[in-house]
Formats: structure tokens, C-alpha cells, sequence
């Protein structure tokens, strides 16, 4: 939209009357957002807030914080006698006999089956791509949070986060799957 003089006196006359920028902006077929900046650039007098304040709220009452005076949890029971903290009296308590403690048998720790060794991941030979940057095949292999998870790390192909291999499991075609379903 090309802002000519027309419309422009159109914007300062529904400005005047006191229209919303919304209100203007659908009258004038263009953005509310497109309203405001031009009525900015046109140094049109500013309008007043649309969020109604309450009138009798002080800015300091609005921004004043609460202080709390004393401890903000109620005391724990065992930490109260008459109803108010009384710390010596922990140093006064009666002392309670321990239970005694009956030895009981140990049982033989108990035999777990070894994990499987799963040999780690052969480095391969990767020949560099432009700009020095290697890439490699970013397919997940085993279970996230075990120590047996790792990535394929084979060669990616160039524009692809995956190897030859992992590219023909990700990349699928349409029919492929509806054949399949066939």
C-alpha cells in the first residue's frame, strides 16, 4: 500500500475522532501495526493506554513487597513445648534407651547374569568434506541412557544426516509404503 495524501488526511481525521489503531487500520484496509507507525512517523499526538488501571492504586502500593517478619514455616512439634521454640530444651531431654540391635545372617550377594560385551564402535576412515567439516551418520543405535547406545557413525552422504545404509530406512517413498501395505 502506497501511503498518499489522501489517505493520509483519512488517518489524521479517524486519529482526531479518537478510533482505535484496529479501527483505523480495517477502515483503511492495511495493519493496526502499520497504523501505529505511521501515526509515529506522522508525530500524531499519543494516545492513552488501552489497560484500565485502577485509579486509586498508588505506584507504590503496586510495586511495595510484602515483608515477612519471623519464621514463615510453622515450628516442628518435637521443637515446641509450651507453643514457642525452645531449643535448650533438646540439651534437657531425658535420654532414650537405644533399641539393641540382633545380629541377623548375611546372605550371599546375589549373582547377576554379566552384561553382554557389545565391542565398541570401529573408527572408520572419513574423507573430508569442503571447508574441513566431517560429517557423520547420526542414526541411533540401542537404548537412549545405556551405556550401549551410540551413533552409527559412518559417512554420511553429502546433504543427508545419515549413512547409505540408514538413508534407504529414513528416506521412503509413498507408494513404497502403500505397496508394502498392499
Amino acid at each position: 500500500m502506497e501511503w498518499s495524501d489522501e489517505v493520509i488526511s483519512h488517518l489524521r481525521a479517524l486519529w482526531a475522532e479518537g478510533h482505535s489503531t484496529a479501527e483505523i487500520g480495517r477502515r483503511l484496509g492495511v495493519t493496526k501495526n502499520a497504523i501505529v507507525g505511521k501515526a509515529h512517523r506522522l508525530d500524531l499526538p499519543a494516545r492513552p493506554s488501552p489497560i484500565r488501571r485502577d485509579p486509586d492504586a498508588s505506584p507504590d502500593r503496586r510495586t511495595a513487597v510484602r515483608r515477612v517478619e519471623g519464621p514463615t514455616l510453622p515450628p516442628l512439634p518435637s521443637a515446641v513445648a509450651d507453643g514457642s521454640p525452645n531449643f535448650s530444651a533438646f540439651a534437657r531431654a531425658p535420654a532414650v534407651p537405644r533399641p539393641q540391635v540382633i545380629a541377623r545372617p548375611v546372605s550371599p550377594p546375589v549373582q547377576r547374569a554379566p552384561r553382554p560385551v557389545v565391542a565398541p564402535p570401529r573408527p572408520v576412515a572419513v574423507a573430508p568434506r569442503p571447508y574441513g567439516r566431517v560429517v557423520t551418520c547420526c542414526w541411533p543405535i540401542g537404548e537412549p541412557g545405556t551405556r550401549e547406545f551410540h551413533f552409527c557413525d559412518v559417512p554420511s552422504e553429502p546433504g543427508r544426516p545419515y549413512c547409505e545404509d540408514h538413508v534407504k530406512v529414513a528416506y521412503v517413498k509413498i507408494r513404497d509404503r502403500r505397496e508394502d501395505a498392499a
